[in-house]
């Protein structure tokens, strides 16, 4: 991977960023949002409609870039990678679970976690012994060559969640992971992911969901595209 390395005390950092979409009028989505997340930590990152967390998911995940300022993943500055080095830092650093699982309906959960190793450049047998490995470590060792067409929503995040975590990415982004699930479900995925980050992972949640927020160790509140709390920061004060 071309671009400079960083020295990565942390694993993602977002530095003074903003995004501007070219509408009519203009859309200022960020206005300078600052914040780090260290290695091992779980983060929520909460805000009402309309105030830059999806915007800043996907600048975070390096699907977008920024207007200016700059996203450091895993010490590499994403503003001198090209878009195929963004692509490999993607597969080897980044994790995601999505809100609307984005399974193959017809592959089983297994080859779909395996699938989402493709870009890794690892060989066929190793993604299908990490897809089971990982599957296993969420309750879905039972599961293993069922079509996801077949699961409940519960099941079909947990799939989702696997796949995230199956490559041992820096850091996994999880967009909304309970959006579309029933209270009992939703607890469970929560469950999940609090024992996910107790083995290491680095986790950052995006939610609107308050109760999920503030169940978890650290919150960065967004409003009007601008970091309106941290919490790290106010223990700190």
């Amino acid at each position: 991977m071309s671009g400079t390395t960083i020295p990565a005390t942390t694993v993602l950092n977002v530095v003074n960023v903003h995004k501007e979409y070219a509408t009519t009028p203009p859309v200022h989505a960020l206005r300078g949002v600052s914040f780090a997340v260290a290695k091992g930590e779980l983060v929520s990152v909460i805000g009402p409609s309309g105030s830059g967390k999806s915007t800043l998911l996907h600048l975070m995940g390096t699907l977008d870039r920024p207007t200016s300022g700059d996203i450091i993943v895993s010490g590499h500055r994403v503003s001198e990678l090209s878009d195929r080095d963004l692509s490999s830092l993607r597969a080897h650093h980044i994790g995601f679970v999505f809100q609307q699982f984005h399974l193959l309906s017809s592959l089983t959960t297994l080859d779909n976690v395996a699938e989402g190793l493709l870009y890794t450049g690892r060989p066929l047998r190793e993604r299908r012994e990490l897809a089971e490995i990982a599957l296993r470590r969420v309750g879905m060792g039972h599961r293993l060559d069922m079509v996801s067409a077949k699961l409940s929503g519960g099941e079909m995040q947990r799939v989702a969640t696997a796949r995230a975590f199956a490559g041992d990415p820096s850091i996994i982004l999880a967009d909304e992971p309970t959006g579309n699930l029933d209270t009992k479900n939703s607890d469970a995925i929560v469950e999940l992911i609090e024992e996910l980050h107790a083995t290491g992972a680095t986790i950052v949640v995006i939610t609107h969901n308050r109760e999920i927020a503030e169940s978890f160790p650290r919150v960065v509140g967004l409003l009007d595209g601008q970091v309106e709390y941290d919490t790290a920061v106010s223990e700190v004060v």
